[in-house]
């Protein structure tokens, strides 16, 4: 039996080069207790970044997992932020350590707006599936799911003196829900178009939709009838609250409002729409609208703002954070007291990335330089830092090469122009009318003399390197020379030399590959099959295959003896946009628009592996000389690097780990879980059916069955005993028990059930089958008695009891577990009250004890210390910023 031949595994290594998804909000942060306004977070693809605005750095990153980020939220106490997936999840992370300890599954698709009530305790979050959902943050679970609207959730707030929420959706309605009894007791039809959001402004509420206005509504507490705008026959003392229509803003803009926010004083009211104007508006107190009843702030011209956050600061200073479109962070601070107050840029982040989309990418010979050009700049980046090493001004750049020795760069642009830059001073050293169209690509040649280009106006021409004196420096400067010209039929889109100098391929927009001698520039071969045109090309180091990806999402492998297709393969689901071979074998990449890259073995015509992680169309791709680093570029905005491991693939395994994930992909698209003898309304569970939440029912019934098991030995062992009249050695106890430290099955089964997730606990039990039920019940009994894990197996035991109140009801072998539940429960959670009660009434005794004989208040000294550090620290940082 031959050898297998051996793959190694290509893993995401960094994500850079981008400032800010558009995807999702931008949120002021706190971290350590610094100061306030000066760190904001963003997502980044699937992560999200922490950037210092003052010193324009990266200071932490908070690592997500695949799916892109759709929303942030900050906690009151800003030591926690909400993060919103696209796939419906919700995990809290830590800002003092950039850990995730808590997450929520309860969305089918993506997270649109979180929020947190005035404590901190509770979270709501809305999602793209027109479902609202509360979850309780301190038990970790979800309270219940809202059903109502009938698109996108836009906006959901709680109200702050009343247990209320307030939610909004592109349905055109506000809804108002009474939490106590998870029902829907108001909703306003008064839009007739998409509700964009809306803020509470204590007693109003201001709303944003498509019109180019503003509609702001007051909030009045429900004295007579007269304010029942709808006319129902209700009591005051039905009614919660009226809402009637106070009145309408004109903003300045005539587009739609794209997202509205406010700072958490309500006191200044930030908004904008598709143009490039932020418009900020203050909240008057009654006296200052008797004195002046309408008063603007000055508008700050924004260029495509998407994200907006606002922060109030002493002296009634007003910070802006702003994310554009094209991927920059800028910050703005204004006066809220001046007369005319003026909007002054603070901070602009700009130099981690690029504004458009990057087109090309290449590596230095060393492997150690990256270099990314876009729409109007060209970066060249350290591979191992990540750091921009020189950032220069270009045309739009459609290719890119570094000249042998890496001192220079070339870029071919889309205006038909060749630009070549120096490194070294990071300017442009000429600029060369090439073509008279788009210069699509361009080529080392192997003999690292020149280079050759082709391009849509139906040429492909021959560049020589050479050195010339510059006329202001009197140095030798690098430039082109041309010296051949192939002319052809159709618009060419790619070219490429084999490693032996010998042949030229050459992709058409007529679908085709032509071959061409290198020196006398003879037709060779024509390589046809593909419906739509060739986007990109490469041949292998042994000069004997040619790869080519098309349009047509197909990709096709052609020897170059004679041009025959040795195999053609769907690739894609929609255009192959690279292809490029791994230097020194048959192994080669493919980037397509589906978002993926694929690595593909060209002698077995097999597909290795998929590297998922952008989250838009790859536009190209480039490996490194030696085949150890892969670089990406995409529509988000992102550069992927990955890394070749040590682990090998084994393609079996591979195929089957692609099966399970499309299985878990099938199953977080399912239905709700549905809770026996609830009716579908308004309110429902919060969880969903998950795979994690089935593997957790799966290890609680294999502790259920191993708990059975282990009972059954003890029964034999009990009766061979008895039968024998003497002591016979016990039963070797299973292997499980004695990995987890000699356990007992039934705290075994104890500790399975306290290892799920808290937020997943409901649903696994709703999967588990019901005649595993009566045995857990019983176990609930006796974990009750013994006072363990008390708050747990109360709420597993109540939620049981709910969902299987019929068949535990006509069971009469469960009647006395029910009873001596009952009063074993109610007598340990009395018993467990008592103690906390005791232990409450101590602690406070003994504080006020100490306060009395030390004359000092708790936590006092710590806090003044802390002041102090601050004040230090601003200082110092002043002093510093002074001396820069």
């Amino acid at each position: 039996m031959g050898l297998t031949k051996q793959y190694l595994r290509y893993v995401s290594s960094a994500v850079f080069g981008v400032i800010g998804s558009q995807k999702a909000n931008i949120a002021y942060v706190t971290l350590r207790g610094g100061e306030r306004g000066r760190y904001v977070a963003v997502a980044a693809c699937e992560h999200v970044f922490i950037w210092d605005v003052r010193k324009g750095e990266k200071v932490l990153i908070l690592q997500g997992q695949k799916h892109e980020v759709t929303f942030l939220c900050p906690s009151p106490d800003g030591i926690h932020i909400a993060v919103g997936y696209e796939d419906g999840a919700v995990r809290i992370f830590s800002l003092m350590n950039g850990e995730s300890n808590v997450s929520f599954n309860g969305h089918k698709s993506a997270v649109s707006v979180i929020h947190y009530d005035r404590l901190g305790a509770r979270l709501v979050t809305g999602s793209k599936d027109t479902e609202v959902i509360v979850w309780d943050i301190i038990n970790e679970c979800g309270l219940y799911r809202l059903r109502g609207h009938k698109d996108i959730i836009t906006q959901a707030l709680f109200l702050k003196d009343k247990n209320l929420l307030v939610t909004s959706s592109k349905d055109s309605f506000v809804k108002w829900w009474d939490l106590d009894t998870q029902h829907c007791f108001k909703t306003m039809v008064g839009h007739r178009s998409e509700v964009r959001g809306f803020l509470l402004h204590s007693p109003q509420l201001v709303e944003a939709d498509d019109h180019p206005s503003r509609k702001g509504k007051t909030l009045l507490e429900d004295d007579d009838d007269e304010d029942n705008e709808e006319g129902l026959d209700e009591s005051p003392e039905e009614r919660i609250l009226s809402c009637k229509k106070a009145g309408t803003i004109l903003r300045e803009a005539r587009d739609r409002v794209v997202s509205m926010t406010t700072d958490h004083k309500a006191r200044v009211i930030a908004c904008h729409g598709n143009d490039s104007i932020l418009e900020l508006f203050t909240v008057l107190s009654e006296e200052e609208v008797q004195r002046k009843m309408t008063k603007k702030l000055k508008k700050a011209k924004k260029k495509a703002a998407k994200w907006v956050e606002c922060l109030s600061c002493v002296g009634g200073e007003l910070k802006v954070a702003l994310l554009l479109q094209n991927n920059t962070v800028e910050t703005y601070s204004l006066k809220t007291s001046d007369k005319t107050p003026t909007a002054n840029k603070t901070a602009r982040l700009t130099l981690g990335g690029h504004r458009t989309d990057v087109r090309t990418l290449a590596f230095s010979s060393d492997n150690l330089a990256v270099l990314s050009a876009s729409g109007d700049t060209v970066k060249v980046w350290n591979r191992s830092t990540l750091q921009v090493i020189r950032t220069m001004a270009c045309d739009y750049a459609l290719c890119s090469l570094f000249v042998p020795g890496d001192r220079q760069i070339i870029l071919g642009t889309k205006s038909g122009k060749l630009q070549i830059f120096e490194l070294a001073s990071g300017s442009l050293l000429e600029t060369v009318d090439a073509h008279d169209g788009a210069l699509w690509s361009l080529c080392l040649a192997p003999d690292q003399r020149g280079i050759v280009t082709g391009s849509a106006d139906k040429t492909v021409k021959f560049w020589e390197f050479e050195l010339i004196k510059d006329q202001g420096t009197a140095q030798k400067r690098l430039t082109v020379k041309h010296t051949r010209t192939l002319q052809l039929e159709e618009d060419v889109l790619c070219v490429k030399f084999s490693p032996d100098h010998r042949l030229l391929a050459v992709s058409l927009l007529d679908c085709t590959v032509k071959i061409f001698y290198t020196d006398t520039l003879k037709f060779f071969l024509s390589l046809y099959g593909h419906k739509l045109p060739v986007l990109c090309l490469d041949i292998s180091h042994d000069n004997t295959i040619i790869a080519t990806g098309s349009a047509d999402r197909n990709l096709k492998i052609w020897g170059l003896d004679f041009g025959d297709c040795h195999r053609s393969m769907f690739a894609h689901d929609d255009s192959v946009m690279f292809l490029q071979f791994v230097p020194k074998t048959h192994l080669f990449f493919t980037a397509g628009k589906d978002k993926k890259i694929k690595q593909w073995d060209a002698d077995k015509f097999e597909h290795i592996q998929t590297l998922e992680g952008h989250h838009r169309e790859v536009w190209c791709l480039a490996i490194s000389p030696n085949g150890d680093h892969l670089v990406s570029a995409s529509h988000d905005k992102s550069l992927r690097l990955w890394e070749r491991t040590r682990e090998p693939i084994i393609l079996e395994e591979e195929r089957e780990m692609e099966r399970e994930a499309e299985f878990e992909e099938s199953m977080a698209k399912g239905d709700v879980p549905v809770v026996p003898g609830e009716t579908q309304g308004e309110a429902a569970p919060a969880s969903k059916k998950t795979v994690e939440t089935v593997k957790a029912a799966e290890r609680i019934m294999e502790a259920l069955e191993l708990y059975k098991e282990e009972n059954r030995k003890l029964e034999v062992h009990k009766y061979a005993c008895e039968n024998a009249g003497k002591e016979l050695p016990p039963p070797k106890p299973n292997p499980i028990l004695v990995a987890f430290g000699n356990v007992s099955p039934s705290r075994y089964v104890l500790d399975v059930i306290k290892k799920v997730r808290s937020s997943e606990l409901e649903v696994s039990l709703l999967v588990l089958p019901f005649p595993y039920v009566p045995e857990l019940l019983k176990l609930f009994n006796s974990y009750i008695q013994q006072g363990l894990e008390v708050e747990l197996v109360c709420r597993c035991l109540f939620f049981l009891l709910k969902i299987h109140f019929g068949q535990i009801s006509s069971n009469q072998m469960l009647l006395s577990v029910i009873d001596e539940l009952r009063t074993n429960t109610v007598s340990k959670v009395r018993e467990i009250r008592d103690v906390m009660g005791f232990n409450n009434a101590g602690l406070q005794f003994l504080q006020r004890e100490i306060e009395s004989k030390e004359d000092v208040m708790f936590f006092a000294d710590a806090t003044g210390q802390l002041k102090d550090k601050k004040k230090k620290r601003r200082k110092r940082e002043r002093a510093i910023l002074t001396i820069a």
